[in-house]
């Protein structure tokens, strides 16, 4: 399905899909690690991984891209706005995408004009590409009455480059998605102290990015933590040492990795990641020493 909904409390969270599909080796999500150990732990956790998330025949990851939109009172909350139609990437699977997300949003009670906030979990490629859309041959802001929260540490990161002319900083997403909504007045920086929309509290989880964070959902006693990249795999819930390929910090990685699992099982929390395949989210539970994941129902 192309929209799911859940809710968290009295809030709404709604799944938009932008793609999905078994698109990665695992030595290339993972090229740090031994392709024959790779495929023994995947083997190992065939019972929960195929086909959603592994699809053995092809050897192949399922990644998936999706939008999170939260309804809590009169906020209206798009989280990590995928890859964007229209966009030039080098990556064949986000190059020159067509989709239908903006009638999707709106399916899901999102028309572009009514979204009051755009949060980022950190400022990679596949996270900011719906802040723009292509109007007349210029990228203009998608969203044009919300307010676009976004790590500082990320664009102080990559406006240094973009700055010294290090050419199409994170695959030209900082000039044709990030930048347009700087120049239109509409971004802000998230304050880790100061809660967002009425709903959302940041939380630090740097290392995939510097100022990668994580935002926590709480209401009547229920929560979510939508977690951007903390995983790209729901394979690194039972082996949090791996990271991806697109870790900047690695040791950093690692320890918001296991932080961010701790707190999910201690608080019964539902992770709402970005790249995980169906269904798309679950709770983290222990397992002996570690974590084992589990699917959540829609």
């Amino acid at each position: 399905m192309l929209i799911q909904s859940r809710t968290i409390g009295d809030a709404r969270v709604t799944r938009v899909l932008e793609y999905s599909g078994p698109t990665h080796l695992p030595e290339y999500l993972f090229p740090d690690y031994d392709p024959v150990q790779l495929r023994a732990e995947l083997e190992a956790n065939r019972s929960w991984l195929a086909p959603n998330h592994w699809i053995p025949a092809m050897d192949r990851l399922i990644i998936t891209i999706q939008l999170w939109v939260i309804h809590a009172g009169a906020s209206i909350v798009v989280v990590d706005p995928g890859v964007g139609n229209h966009k030039p990437r080098p990556a064949a699977r986000m190059n020159m995408l067509n989709t239908l997300v903006l009638p999707w949003l709106e399916a899901a009670g999102a028309p572009r004009e009514k979204v009051t906030h755009v949060v980022m979990t950190h400022l990679h490629t596949d996270h900011v590409g719906w802040n723009t859309m292509l109007v007349d041959g210029k990228w203009e802001p998608t969203f044009p009455n919300a307010r676009y929260l976004m790590p500082k540490p990320d664009f102080d990161t990559f406006k240094r480059d973009f700055d010294a002319g290090v050419p199409d900083v994170q695959a030209g997403s900082f000039a044709d998605s990030v930048i347009p909504v700087v120049e239109a007045g509409l971004t802000g920086f998230i304050d880790l102290g100061k809660e967002i929309a009425g709903c959302l509290q940041p939380e630090p989880a740097p290392g995939h990015t510097p100022g990668q964070v994580n935002f926590r959902l709480r209401s009547r006693g229920e929560e979510a933590i939508f977690s951007g990249d903390v995983m790209h795999h729901p394979i690194q819930v039972v082996k949090p040492a791996w990271n991806s390929r697109f870790c900047m910090a690695p040791d950093e990685a690692r320890k918001s990795r296991t932080t961010v699992l701790t707190r999910a099982a201690d608080r019964g929390a539902l992770i709402i990641p970005e790249h995980f395949g169906a269904p798309y989210c679950g709770y983290i539970r222990r397992q002996g020493d570690g974590f084992a994941f589990e699917a959540a129902s829609w």
